[in-house]
């Protein structure tokens, strides 16, 4: 696939997801941006804002399979994976799978969960297939995870650790709409919801084709350089207990060159660098006790982070 082509087939599939999401541009293609990584996606934000209707949109629009999975405290590992059945007919036990097994597996307020059932979907998330008594299953191409966790209640919820929380690619939050796009989200869903007319525009081979296409997009030895020390910055900060890992440098490599591909560009800039820093690494840092006391942000480190290191200049 040519990167006009490539870069037409993400605009409509913007577009169409817009009739459904309106107004968050920018996080539409944020999740698109982890989509082509083949990394997955971590929405936090307070109820009602559109997060699981996103992931619905996502699913319609690239044409893929789509289940929901709802988290909760009595939650097995068995009711994400599957587990074997015994067949009276036949005498043996079957594997029926469980609900990960779609191309978008939609994890609902994942923090409501018990951390052994968080482990069971991070070890589908970083492995791609399901082991059952000593059997493995691979999951479907693509597999996409969008979970979602609310930040205003605390009781009866298992918070990510941060060891968990780097198996996801970004981390976003969607926010409140402007009034306009409130006002447009009220006229559109007045006699129904827009999601149940939208199209697809993308098939699943054509996804794993341009998954493809973005590992070959070209990465400067300076832009390499500029962002392993942007991460090496966000680790020498003084209020930084814990920096970005060496799989934030590679999640963010990835992440630039799918972008430039978004945009229709062979090679990666530091602009791309500088517009991802914050989604890709803010959620792998961990701060001071005292930074944290002073109401002080992982992105806010990120930023500063971004100020200390010289941008490269591209011949």
């Amino acid at each position: 696939m040519d990167l006009t082509e490539f870069g037409t087939k993400v605009e409509q599939a913007v577009q169409e997801i817009e009739t459904v999401i309106v107004g968050k541009q920018e996080t539409v293609r944020l999740v698109l941006v982890a989509l082509l990584c083949n990394g997955h996606v971590l929405i936090e934000d307070i109820p009602g804002v559109g997060k699981t209707m996103l992931a619905r949109a996502v699913a319609k629009v690239l044409g893929c399979s789509f289940k929901r999975l709802q988290f909760t405290p009595d939650l097995l590992p068995a009711d994400i994976t599957g587990t074997a059945v015994y067949n009276q007919k036949t005498g043996e036990f079957e594997f029926r799978p469980g609900p990960v097994f779609a191309n978008i597996a939609l994890a609902d307020e994942i923090n409501r969960a018990t951390p052994k059932t968080q482990s069971a979907l991070l070890e589908c998330m970083e492995e791609s297939q399901v082991t059952s008594d000593g059997v493995t299953y691979q999951l479907p191409r693509p597999f996409f995870v969008v979970a979602t966790e609310n930040n205003i209640e605390l009781h009866g919820t298992y918070p990510l650790p941060e060891a968990q929380l780097d198996r996801f690619w970004l981390k976003l939050s969607m926010g409140y709409p402007s009034r306009e796009d409130e006002m447009a989200i009220l006229t559109r869903q007045a006699d129904h919801h827009p999601v149940e007319t939208v199209r697809a525009v993308l098939e699943v081979r054509q996804i794993l084709d341009m998954q493809e296409r973005v590992k070959h997009i070209h990465l400067d030895p300076k832009i390499g350089a500029y962002i392993v020390d942007l991460v090496g910055a966000t680790r020498a900060h003084p209020k930084a207990s814990l920096g970005a890992s060496p799989r934030g440098s590679l999640c963010l490599m990835h992440s630039c060159r799918a972008l430039a591909a978004m945009s229709g560009r062979e090679y990666v800039l530091p602009d791309d660098v500088k517009e991802l820093a914050k989604p890709v690494l803010a959620h792998r840092v961990l701060l001071r006790p005292e930074a944290r006391a002073r109401d002080y942000t992982s992105a806010q480190l990120v930023q500063e982070a971004m100020d200390s290191v010289p941008v490269p200049v591209l011949e």
